[in-house]
C-alpha cells in the first residue's frame, strides 16, 4: 500500500504498511494498520499508539512497575486504554474490579473487532468500561489502590489529564499512580510539563523503557505514591502472582529508575525550579 510516517521535530519513523484495515473519523481520526514488519499498528490523529510488535514493551512496562508497588491491588483504575493491552496486564495481577474511564467509545469498538490484542480482556467479567473524560470522572470517584493512566500523546482531546488539577484530584484517589510521560528526547517540553504539573505527589519518580516505534525508541513513566524498589520485595511480589511477561521483570524494575546523567540533570532541573518558587 505505502508507507506512513510519523513527523516528530524535523525528524520521523518511517513505517512501511501492507494495506488500511479501518478508519474512523469522531473526535479523534483512529487509523488501524497492518504493517509489514510490525504486525497490527494503532494510529490516533496522526500518532502510532502501538503496533502489535512492540505493545508489551509499553504495556508491560507502564502496567507492572505500579501494579508491583502496590502489596495487594484489588481496585484498579485506568484511564485511557481503550486498546485493552493496559487491562489485559493489570488482570495478570487478580484483581476484583478493573474500571476503564475511556472517552472515546470508538477506539474500544474497534480495538475489540479489529486489533485484538487485549487477550479478551474488554470482556472480561470484572472490567468495568465507562465512557466519560478522565478527570471528570475522577471528581466524584471513590479511592482505587491503582490508578493508570494509559493516554495518547498532549491533545485537545487528552489534555486535561496533564494539567495540575488532574494531578491533584488523583493523588486524592489512589495509593499508586502512574502515567506515561513522553519522550524526553524529542518531546522534553511535554515531559517537563508534566513533571512541573505532578508536584502535588511529594514522591514521584520518572523510569524509562524502550519501545521502538514510540519517538526516538527512548520512552519514560512517572510513578508516584508508595513507592518501592527493593527488588526482593519486588521478585517475591512477582513470583507470587505467578506473572509472565515478555518484556518486564523484577530486574528491569529496579534499572529502569537508575537514569543516565543528562536525564538525571533535567529532571532535578525542574524539581530544583519548582522548590524555588515555593520558598
Amino acid at each position: 500500500m505505502g508507507w506512513f510516517v510519523e513527523y516528530y521535530n524535523g525528524c520521523g519513523l518511517k513505517i512501511k504498511v501492507i494495506d488500511k484495515i479501518v478508519e474512523h473519523r469522531g473526535i479523534q481520526r483512529i487509523e488501524i494498520y497492518q504493517t509489514e514488519s510490525f504486525g497490527k499498528m494503532l494510529v490516533i490523529d496522526g500518532k502510532i499508539q502501538l503496533t502489535e510488535f512492540d505493545e508489551a514493551f509499553y504495556h508491560e512496562m507502564l502496567v507492572h512497575v505500579p501494579m508491583l508497588s502496590h502489596p495487594n491491588p484489588k481496585n484498579v483504575l485506568i484511564i485511557g486504554g481503550g486498546d485493552g493491552g493496559a487491562a489485559r496486564e493489570v488482570l495478570k495481577h487478580n484483581p476484583d474490579r478493573v474500571v476503564i474511564v475511556e472517552i472515546d467509545e470508538k477506539v474500544i469498538e474497534l480495538c475489540k473487532n479489529y486489533l485484538k490484542i487485549d487477550g479478551n480482556a474488554l470482556s472480561d467479567e470484572r472490567v468495568e468500561i465507562v465512557i466519560f473524560d478522565g478527570k471528570e470522572f475522577l471528581k466524584k470517584a471513590k479511592d482505587f489502590d491503582v490508578i493508570i493512566v494509559d493516554s495518547t500523546d498532549p491533545s485537545p482531546v487528552s489534555m486535561s489529564l496533564f494539567d495540575e488539577e488532574f494531578f491533584s484530584l488523583a493523588k486524592d484517589r489512589c495509593d499508586v499512580f502512574c502515567c506515561q510521560s513522553q519522550s524526553p528526547t524529542i518531546q522534553l517540553n511535554y515531559f517537563k510539563e508534566i513533571l512541573k504539573n505532578s508536584k502535588v505527589f511529594e514522591n514521584r519518580r520518572i523510569y524509562i523503557s524502550y519501545v521502538p516505534t514510540y519517538p526516538l525508541g527512548l520512552w519514560s513513566f512517572l510513578i508516584a505514591g508508595e513507592l518501592s524498589l527493593n527488588f526482593k520485595k519486588i521478585n517475591r511480589r512477582y513470583r507470587k502472582r505467578k506473572i509472565k511477561t515478555i518484556y518486564y521483570n523484577p530486574e528491569i524494575h529496579i534499572s529502569a529508575f537508575n537514569l543516565p546523567n543528562w536525564l538525571k540533570e533535567v529532571v532535578d532541573d525542574v524539581l530544583n525550579e519548582r522548590r524555588g518558587r515555593n520558598a
